[in-house]
């Protein structure tokens, strides 16, 4: 399998937690998003929305990280991304789509590129991002168990997978956490377990230092 993403992009980091989670072997290409690489001919004959990642397998390309971890699940069900039981299942899922569908769609980088092109400064993009990203993060946090070294239990989740990635943007953006140190513990938790330690932005080979975009 390939994993077409970009070092930086939430929903690439996702796809690469929960590979390394189910111990996948993929193969990664990158695509620099700031450039407009995901624009070209070849991308979007993989993906006609232009957005990554995609994960190209033997059965042809899946988008949407959410689909794509779904997919995995399936294929891959040992570990478990959800829980046997289907309330636990759902309130994972939930928690998830939190972030997935309620936070970062307003945070990625089309939205940010959108609001400087209609006249918006660094200042008010940055309130944009902790506004959007502390309301969430806040829901998300508050639909938690109040014990559990991760957001479920004792062990990484769906929700895990979503939040770490959006924690990494947040601290990007300088959203004050104190108001979250649930989500900071499972944060601490999540980033010594050497799948998420892999998936890290920083430990990809396309990883290089940049302004915020």
């Amino acid at each position: 399998m390939v994993l077409h993403g970009y070092w930086r992009s939430s929903a690439s980091y996702r796809v690469r937690i929960a590979l390394a989670l189910k111990g996948v072997d993929y193969d990664a290409r990158s695509w620099d998003l700031r450039h407009g690489a995901q624009f070209g001919a070849e991308f979007m004959a993989l993906n006609p929305l232009s957005s990554v990642p995609v994960l190209q397998t033997d059965q042809g390309p899946l988008t949407q990280s959410m689909a794509i971890m779904e997919w995995l699940e399936t294929e891959v069900p040992d570990p478990t991304l959800l829980s046997a039981d289907a309330m636990t299942a759902a309130r994972i899922r939930a928690a998830a789509q939190i972030i997935a569908s309620d936070v970062h769609p307003l945070n990625n980088l089309a939205v940010l590129k959108r609001l400087r092109g209609m006249g918006h400064d660094e200042a008010d993009l940055r309130d944009w991002m902790q506004h959007w990203m502390g309301r969430g993060l806040a829901a998300f946090q508050a639909m938690l168990p109040d014990s559990g070294d991760f957001c479920f239990g004792d062990r990484p989740s769906l929700a895990d997978i979503c939040l770490i990635p959006q924690l990494y943007n947040a601290r990007r953006w300088a959203l004050d956490l104190a108001p979250l140190q649930r989500l900071v513990a499972i944060e601490t938790a999540c980033l010594a377990h050497p799948a998420f330690r892999a998936a890290h932005p920083d430990n990809q080979t396309d990883a290089f230092e940049e302004t915020p975009t």
